[in-house]
């Protein structure tokens, strides 16, 4: 499913078999970059003979043009496909908000003398995982010749890493994405919304924040405090990227529906560790109008830490009522209900690796998370 391009200033030619995409291009993976006459000779490198025969200058990957068509809209709908399947790959790659460039950059694999005479071209990029992906079908005829190409690729290559993916493949692609098998199988599609926040990203910010907290309390111990239970996750990936002392506690809250504001926040379950003196950071899965943290701040507060300061996966700052500090922020999100990586509807969809929005079937009555 590759699409080889001509180099500048040369044209076209390819192996008989050779398909045409709709624009022309050959749709077999390759890509002729000599200016050849009838009677040349491509000169294939054998296999785990003579590749390291190769002068390294020469395999210098060639970086293509940008397949980009229009600037709005959802990523697979900016980009000219040569194939319908790969649309459909880049549309399954957007929903589980997987990052990818189409066909970035090329392979040269075969030479004409010192001149690259043909170049193979992957698909896909995945960036966060340094993976190139080559799509194909089932179709037997597709697979043989695309698997030896590959076996030549990688024996030029070997520090490159580069599958041939089927579509029943797909599942075990999410798996490397961070998407728990058990979640994607069993997870109804259509509860899901969108999905906001992915595996990876969670991952990247939350170790992001780790080192800032790390580096901001180097040579200091802290009290790490989660409000039960949505920050359960959150607490604990945070706490494993930390790199400073420190210990952890919780506090369990009960909230009063209809109650003046500031009644409407009591703790059930207060902390075992005394604070006085201490540095506390302030663990919260997500922050909305901001009457539960500045309730808790105050509380704390009282206890005379040495510090206080407030860490919040989440943030919605449109529904903020209260202005309270929040030194350290994960990702600000619109104020859809969200659920996902510790939250909850009705205690369901707290073990999603990510976070995402529910469809509005889902809800018997409007929730509001707080």
């Amino acid at each position: 499913m590759g699409s080889p391009r001509e180099a500048r200033g040369t044209r076209k030619a390819g192996p008989p078999n050779a398909r045409i995409g709709p624009h022309g291009r050959q749709r077999s993976g390759w890509h002729l970059a000599g200016h050849l006459q009838p009677e040349s000779t491509i000169c294939l490198v054998p296999l785990a003979s003579s590749s390291n025969s190769v002068p390294q200058k020469w395999r210098r990957p060639v970086r293509q043009r940008s397949r980009l068509v229009r600037r709005s809209g959802p990523a697979h709908s900016r980009v000219e496909f040569a194939h319908p399947s790969e649309q459909e790959f880049a549309r399954f790659l957007d929903y589980y908000r997987i990052r990818w460039q189409y066909e970035p950059v090329s392979f040269p694999v075969a030479w004409e003398g010192a001149r690259v005479a043909e170049m193979f071209t992957p698909d896909f990029y995945l960036p966060e995982h340094d993976l190139y992906i080559e799509l194909t079908t089932m179709k037997q005829s597709l697979v043989t010749p695309k698997n030896r190409k590959l076996r030549l690729v990688r024996e030029l290559y070997p520090e490159l890493n580069v599958r041939l993916l089927y579509r029943r493949d797909y599942q075990q692609l999410l798996a490397k994405a961070g998407y728990g098998a058990l979640e994607v199988q069993h997870l109804r599609k259509e509860d899901i919304g969108q999905i906001l926040i992915s595996p990876v990203e969670l991952e990247s910010r939350i170790r992001a924040l780790a080192r800032k907290i790390s580096r901001e309390y180097r040579g200091q111990s802290i009290v790490l405090v989660g409000v039960l239970k949505g920050v359960t996750f959150f607490l604990a990936d945070l706490a494993r990227q930390i790199k400073v002392p420190f210990v952890i506690d919780y506090i369990d809250l009960q909230r009063f529906a209809g109650a003046q504001p500031q009644d409407r926040v009591r703790i059930v379950r207060d902390m075992d560790y005394p604070i006085a003196g201490r540095h506390v950071l302030l663990v919260e899965d997500i922050i909305n109008t901001g009457f539960t943290i500045d309730y808790v701040v105050s509380e704390l507060r009282r206890r005379a830490p040495e510090s206080l300061e407030v860490v919040t996966l989440l943030d919605r700052p449109l529904r903020r009522l209260v202005n309270v500090p929040i030194k350290y922020v994960g990702f600000q999100i619109p104020n859809d209900y969200v659920v996902g990586y510790g939250l909850d509807y009705r205690e369901l969809y707290r073990n999603l690796p990510f976070i995402c929005t529910l469809r509005a079937s889902v809800y018997d009555l409007p929730a509001a998370q707080t």
